[in-house]
């Protein structure tokens, strides 16, 4: 599983991102967890508010950091 956080480094952006590692580490399960704070590279999602959960290719979340109950859904 691939899951990148995207964000340009706020808190909201911080915060998803320990919440997926967080999800992961309860859940039981490993994933190629990557941030990508470039704007082209957040751009290149299609995503214009962030922050931004995308997992294997798919944005699940965008404009808004989620807890770690709806997070392991797409897990």
């Amino acid at each position: 599983m691939e899951i990148k956080v995207l964000g340009t480094g706020c808190k909201k952006c911080t915060a998803l991102y320990e919440n997926v590692m967080k999800a992961l580490e309860e859940e039981g399960k490993e994933a190629s967890v990557e941030k990508v704070e470039d704007i082209v590279g957040i751009m290149s999602y299609g995503v214009m508010s962030t922050p931004a959960l995308v997992v294997d290719g798919k944005v699940v979340v965008s404009g808004r950091s989620v807890g770690t109950d709806e997070i392991k859904k797409y897990l």
